[in-house]
């Protein structure tokens, strides 16, 4: 079986999902690329992920060719091989519909710098991407687009995604931005947030470097 550590990671961050609530049932997808070998692994489409084990994990390449597995792979891998053909930056990515990013993208709105924390999707703001059907690689170019010099993404009427150098931290930060489109949400209701200014998210951003 290939690779057998990562994808002891993914199925131990898919349970991390549900514990967490960013994701409910089958929903979301996650992925590792390892840019020496251009392949990734992804999980399975429409299974629990409290059963899924190592080895139902699929491997593919940038081609979208499954190099090991027997199960289907999640019908959302195209948004996944875009980012890894195009950035060097982002080596795992994990999709989720979370409760309140979910509820900002269903009306299309980015979530601006109502929190510091927004600062760890890279910019002072996370961006909304267009509308595309599910599975699509029209989503995925959206994705891609709303997500240059971002580490997320909001995906109109469906959820968030998010990447990074490794699956550890694109998890934290698809937490960190839940976390901050709650609030946002929960701002909105009492009235109208402050919103910090650009050059403090740059102050946040230059003291992030250095952590």
């Amino acid at each position: 079986m290939l690779y057998p550590k990562e994808r002891e990671l993914i199925v131990a961050y898919g349970k991390k999902l549900i514990e967490s609530k960013l994701t409910t049932g089958t929903s979301g997808n996650i992925s590792i690329y390892l840019p020496d070998k251009k392949q990734l692994l992804i999980t399975p489409s429409g299974m629990d992920y409290a059963k899924i084990q190592q080895e139902d994990i699929i491997v593919m390449d940038l081609c979208g060719n499954v190099v090991e597995g027997n199960k289907k792979p999640s019908s959302e891998y195209s948004m996944h091989q875009i980012f890894y053909r195009r950035r060097n930056d982002i080596r795992a990515l994990v999709h989720v519909h979370s409760v309140y990013a979910t509820t900002l993208a269903s009306i299309n709105s980015e979530i601006p710098a109502v929190h510091y924390l927004v600062a760890t999707a890279g910019g002072d703001n996370v961006r909304c991407a267009k509308y595309a059907t599910y599975g699509t690689k029209e989503l995925a170019e959206n994705a891609y687009q709303a997500m240059e010099n971002r580490y997320a993404v909001l995906l109109a009427n469906h959820g968030l995604l998010t990447g990074s150098k490794d699956l550890p931290q694109a998890f934290s930060i698809a937490l960190e931005i839940e976390f901050c489109a709650e609030i946002y949400y929960r701002t909105k209701t009492l009235g109208n947030p402050v919103i910090l200014t650009a050059e403090e998210m740059a102050n946040v951003l230059g003291r992030f470097k250095k952590e």
